[in-house]
């Protein structure tokens, strides 16, 4: 739906939690307690837990959960059909991050739809598009190649804080025109908004995140560079300038969901290449293959969810969702559907090419989706040319976190 970023007006959008709050329309047969992303089941082994649901769970199912009740899509057929109809499923107070009502910002550009979502994508688009992304690789390669340098002859290392986060978390900064002496700090306030267990904490992680941004957007605007966060706060798309709200929900957006999702994915992907010798050696075997690698790999170990709101009544396999009904698009769950790709828990170089979701689809899509796919392909090719052989290890015991950013919390490597 269409709305006014520049003066935004919080969404009259109910949030239900708990047994209690389940609206009379959903039948109690659809209703479940998965324990979805904060479970025991889920963090002892989360992508074994996601691929099996449609072994045990309705495709569409009223999942009850700690935080927000929602109707949770798991078929890669559904899910694609609601990323791509936002006038159906609206992204319009989607995020789970509450805002102060009185002071009330929208995340741009994920929580504005068609028609006004475009001219904010066109902003930062040059950028992260395949031409513009690609002009990074040379500073990717070198990241990764220091990094590299400084572990290569210890035999050892946390993965997490010595490859996984800060490859991409630099690579970010450097593309957001942000200090890289702040890197860590910056980290430690993701982790606390996106995985804490408790509201305090998130609240004081968003609370320095927000603050922060309002420094940096000043700054920008008194001496602008060639980053993105001074490329939003300077914009003016049909020579109008954005608006302070504007301007800082986009930049908080972006801050948010660059700080994460890849070194979660590294994460996942190094956990499962320490445990599969011969699948590292296949990689290495098919240089030329790298790409379908890389496709192959995001499947298997997707990281996010997508969670929408109906834009209007609607109705989906026989099951009738109501205006204002909050979804989530289990992206993880869809991209093991057995019905789309057979065998789904198999790491297949040789899969035939499918829609994968690993970053979403439709006008939302991931706008750092190109940026993920170069930067694990350099991980590979650099980390493999100097570290071929590595283990978890002995004696580890891998944990997760609860989230929506689903990733081992961490990974040490031997060799």
């Amino acid at each position: 739906m269409a709305i006014d970023a520049a003066h935004p007006v919080p969404p009259n959008l109910p949030r239900q939690v708990g047994l209690d709050q389940i609206p009379p329309h959903v039948p109690k047969e659809l209703v479940r307690q998965s324990g979805l992303t904060t479970g025991a089941e889920f963090l002892a082994n989360p992508h074994d837990f996601m691929a099996a649901m449609h072994e045990k769970y309705p495709p569409i199912f009223y999942d009850v959960g700690e935080y927000i009740n929602a109707w949770q899509l798991i078929r890669h057929e559904d899910a694609l059909f609601a990323l791509r109809h936002p006038e159906i499923f609206s992204n319009e107070g989607a995020t789970p991050f509450p805002r102060d009502p009185d002071d009330y910002f929208y995340f741009i550009p994920i929580e504005i739809d068609p028609p006004h979502h475009r001219k904010y994508r066109n902003i930062v688009d040059p950028l992260f598009c395949p031409a513009g992304v690609k002009q990074l690789e040379g500073l990717i390669r070198q990241r990764a190649r220091d990094l590299i340098d400084e572990i290569a002859d210890k035999g050892e290392c946390e993965f997490t804080t010595d490859f996984g986060r800060p490859l991409p978390v630099s690579v970010f900064l450097d593309i957001m025109g942000l200090p890289q002496d702040m890197r860590d700090t910056f980290v430690s306030w993701a982790v606390d908004l996106l995985h804490a267990k408790d509201r305090a904490t998130m609240g004081r992680a968003f609370k320095n995140i927000t603050d922060y941004i309002k420094s940096a957007i000043a700054e920008k605007k008194a001496k602008p560079d060639g980053g993105v966060v001074s490329l939003i706060a300077n914009a003016a798309p049909d020579g109008v300038p954005l608006s302070d709200k504007e301007v800082f929900g986009f930049v908080v957006f972006l801050f948010i969901g660059g700080l994460d999702t890849v070194f979660a994915t590294l994460n996942n992907i190094w956990l499962w290449l320490a445990q599969n010798p011969d699948r590292v050696q296949e990689i290495i075997d098919r240089p030329d293959d790298i790409d379908a690698v890389v496709e192959e790999l995001l499947r298997r170990w997707s990281v996010t969810f997508s969670g929408r709101v109906l834009a209007q009544d609607y109705e989906m396999r026989g099951v009738q969702m109501k205006k204002g009904d909050r979804i989530t698009c289990v992206l993880p769950a869809c991209n093991f559907d057995p019905s789309v790709f057979p065998n789904p828990k198999e790491v297949d170089f040789d899969r035939p090419r499918k829609t994968i979701l690993a970053f979403t689809v439709g006008v939302h899509s991931c706008m750092g989706g190109h940026l993920a796919r170069l930067e694990l392909k350099i991980a590979l090719q650099e980390w493999l040319k100097r570290i071929p052989r590595f283990s978890v290890r002995p004696g580890t015991h891998i944990e997760y976190r609860p989230g929506g950013v689903v990733g081992p919390e961490f990974l040490p490597l031997v060799w």
